[in-house]
């Protein structure tokens, strides 16, 4: 789950800061780049070494081309942040430098890092280890298409190693479960338990993963703008990743889109950052649609409506950028012009922006289109985009996603090294950097269709499969580990397909068309097991997901049950409220729901016009709505809609268990929060049909929708849960497990001999 493509442009408006200074990214990390991408892998074979040597040789071609390239500003960005452009030429200088040195002493330093981990592989009994993650792949569909034989892959995994259910988090919800994936602690030690929490003083929401400080205004010197402060992200997720562990034991690990690691941290290996990654406005993903049809008033969830106008035979708009940091406050974007020159006889366009050329076909995505949005002459900032054609006539239609930050001139660290980004781009060509790729809510609201989701969901796909195979080829020995979304958001998209009583689909569709989209991309998901598997070796694979997926027939407003119940307040004469409580009486409010499964006591000497006395009546309320939300039942559906309310004091153990809300709703299967409660509104309405294309959930109770793990080793392990991963890992290594961990480690069953996939079993690769 997704909690910004929810409510993402409310949710922009509200994290985002305005651009306030000016500044050059400079490149603190690439130093580090020569000494760890592929620098560290160890091997003395011939082939070993000329891949080692490739390696360096690229990444310092990638060096040099962000040295000497007399471009532009860069631009630092994150979510909710601002922008920082243009520094001196003598921070380039000093970083020219400093990588000159990393270069000269890497030989000094790469021996001193093989006899250590020399050492350290002495004591392992696994020298390589690969994780794979398939976010949202649901237990009860593997075994149901592995028994039909539709998986033959996954199937030999579960033959001749381990195949089981994954035990999630409370609650089930991606970051959540991710963060302890890396951590190997619960929620209440590394401090995320939804995608938001709430601003005490206003109530308001704010996101849970990171913080921006805005910078000071930029001044001016003469023609060039010049910074007086930088913006700063901080990561709040807080516990240590496992790989962390590995790289200061002399471990390598090539960590790919992870999600929380944004922004990145240092450690030894390479790090592609994964989900709250903004893109280049600083939101969570923001597309814009254009149309020469007169479009509805209503504004939408997520995106912009942008006119077009037509002059000379060309249709012409423009793709919004960042806001102009040289006037903060004035909430002015950036803007880059684009043409349009539709063919009409043929179903096709051409287009024109920046200087760049291309035509599509109707129904076709553009590659990836540079971008180059200008404040002024030394004021400037790059991202990318992928434009599609919807339609040609009789009305021009064309959607233009989120603008992504350009990886191969990052406006801000989405890597560690910073230069990592910049090596897989330049070997790879340009990719997707926004860390919620996918545009569901651009579906959900009919500005792509069903097949052009797809399509946008497998470009993405391909993108992820060719950088996952160049770290699994460049790092033979410690850890690899790469997350795939896409069965996430296709399970989210298309659930109703499946459901033979969903109500956003109608009968006709139901095992029409879309009715094997997900069998489809589960079988995908196979092959690429299969090519993994005849490339690994003797290695460790994990194969495992973060939760598993139910369908989500049933909104549920938890804020309108609290306001008929008396529990929250409105002002008086007030019969709803607007958006994030716009409307409610807090001086008169006991209670409130944020977040996809949080509620929260409006408590005195915590939040700033609480109302509940801390201790018993605090602790008296809270058992008041466990037992009223436990019986709620659904009128139409004729059931409970929550299975079960978890108190915050009896479930999380840690320093940051404060921050959790009071209470966790587990919702039964087939309900979820509703679309007007996560966005914190009041309306008159408990209950109501969901009818948006996203139709699977897994928002709910965790012991509904459990993870998967599969082994192509056999595993030692009871009641296995995510938690379990990091010691694991570490131990596999041949590392004590810190003790604050609240994982247990799994046993490999004859950690010596090679695994029996290893020797000629190696499944069906697949074309996937």
């Amino acid at each position: 789950m997704r909690f910004a493509q929810i409510f993402p442009k409310t949710f922009d408006r509200l994290t985002r800061s305005r651009l306030t200074c000016a500044d050059r990214i400079v490149l603190p990390s690439v130093p580090h780049a020569v000494e760890r991408v592929g620098a560290n892998e160890k091997g003395k074979q011939a082939t070993k070494s000329f891949t080692d040597r490739r390696v360096a040789s690229a990444v310092l071609l990638a060096v040099a081309f962000i040295l000497v390239t007399p471009a532009a500003a860069h631009a630092y960005v994150g979510p909710g942040a601002g922008f920082a452009f243009l520094s001196s030429f003598l921070s380039l200088f000093l970083a020219f430098i400093y990588s000159f040195f990393a270069f000269i002493t890497w030989p000094i330093r790469r021996i001193y890092r093989m006899l250590r981990s020399f050492k350290v592989y002495r004591r392992a009994i696994a020298r390589r280890v690969v994780i794979v993650g398939f976010d949202g792949l649901d237990p009860d569909l593997a075994a149901r298409f592995m028994q039909q034989g539709k998986l033959p892959n996954f199937a030999r995994l579960r033959d001749s190693g381990t195949f089981c259910p994954l035990a999630t988090t409370c609650p089930p919800i991606s970051p959540v479960a991710w963060s302890s994936f890396m951590t190997g602690v619960n929620p209440g030690k590394h401090n995320i338990y939804d995608f938001i929490n709430r601003d005490t003083e206003s109530y308001l929401p704010l996101l849970s993963s990171a913080r921006i400080r805005n910078p000071k205004k930029p001044g001016k010197s003469g023609k060039y703008w010049l910074r007086r402060d930088k913006p700063r992200v901080k990561l709040l997720r807080k516990g240590i990743p496992f790989w962390q562990f590995l790289g200061k034991a002399g471990i390598f690990s090539s960590v790919l889109r992870v999600p929380v690691t944004f922004p990145p941290e240092k450690f030894h290996g390479v790090l592609l950052s994964g989900m709250c990654v903004p893109d280049l406005q600083g939101s969570q993903g923001v597309f814009s649609f254009y149309s020469t049809r007169e479009l509805s008033n209503e504004k939408p969830a997520s995106g912009v409506y942008i006119p077009v106008r037509k002059n000379n035979g060309r249709f012409r708009s423009y793709i919004p950028g960042p806001e102009n940091p040289l006037h903060p406050g004035e909430h002015t974007p950036l803007r880059v012009d684009f043409s349009v020159m539709p063919d009409g006889t043929a179903d096709r366009a051409e287009f024109e922006i920046g200087g760049q050329r291309f035509k599509l076909q109707k129904g076709e995505y553009s590659d990836w289109v540079e971008l180059e949005f200008k404040a002024a002459l030394n004021v400037r900032v790059r991202g990318i985009c992928r434009f599609y054609l919807k339609e040609v006539q009789p009305h021009l239609e064309v959607y233009a996603g989120p603008v992504n930050i350009d990886p191969s001139r990052p406006a801000l660290p989405i890597s560690h090294p910073l230069v990592y980004s910049v090596y897989l781009s330049k070997l790879l060509g340009p990719y997707a950097t926004l860390g919620l790729a996918e545009d569901t809510w651009a579906l959900n609201e009919g500005c792509l269709d069903e097949e052009a989701f797809l399509k946008q969901c497998y470009l993405i796909h391909e993108e992820r499969k060719r950088m996952f195979f160049d770290a699994l080829a460049k790092t033979p020995r410690g850890a690899c580990v790469c997350v795939f979304d896409i069965t996430d958001r296709v399970q989210h998209m298309f659930w109703r397909f499946i459901d033979d009583h969903h109500p956003a689909a109608t009968a006709g569709q139901r095992g029409g068309r879309y009715g094997g989209v997900i069998e489809d991309l589960y079988r995908r998901m196979d092959e690429l097991v299969g090519q993994i598997l005849s490339r690994i070796g003797e290695g460790v694979l994990i194969v495992l997901s973060d939760h598993g997926f139910k369908t989500f027939e049933r909104s549920v407003n938890l804020n309108s049950w609290l306001w008929r119940n008396g529990y929250l307040a409105l002002k008086e004469g007030v019969w709803q409220s607007g958006e994030w409580f716009a409307t409610v009486d807090w001086e008169h409010t006991r209670a409130y729901a944020m977040g996809l499964n949080g509620l929260y006591i409006n408590q005195k000497g915590r939040e700033r016009c609480g109302t509940v006395a801390q201790g018993e009546a605090t602790r008296s309320l809270k058992a008041e709505l466990r037992e009223k939300l436990q019986e709620l039942c659904d009128p139409k559906a004729s059931r409970r809609a929550i299975s079960r309310v978890f108190d915050s004091e009896a479930t999380f153990r840690g320093p940051y268990r404060e921050s959790a809300p009071d209470l966790i709703v587990g919702y039964a299967p087939g309900f979820r929060a509703g679309w007007d409660s996560v966005t914190g509104r009041v309306t008159e309405t408990v209950f109501e049909d969901n009818c948006k294309a996203w139709s699977g959930d897994h928002c709910i109770d965790p012991l509904s929708v459990p993870g998967v793990l599969f082994s192509n080793r056999k595993l030692e392990c009871h009641q296995p849960a995510i938690v379990d991963v990091a010691p694991s890992v570490l131990e596999w290594f041949g590392l004590k497990v810190p003790p604050h961990m609240d994982g247990k480690p799994w046993t490999l069953e004859n950690p010596s001999s090679p695994s029996p996939l290893s020797r000629g079993e190696r499944g069906t690769p697949g074309g996937g």
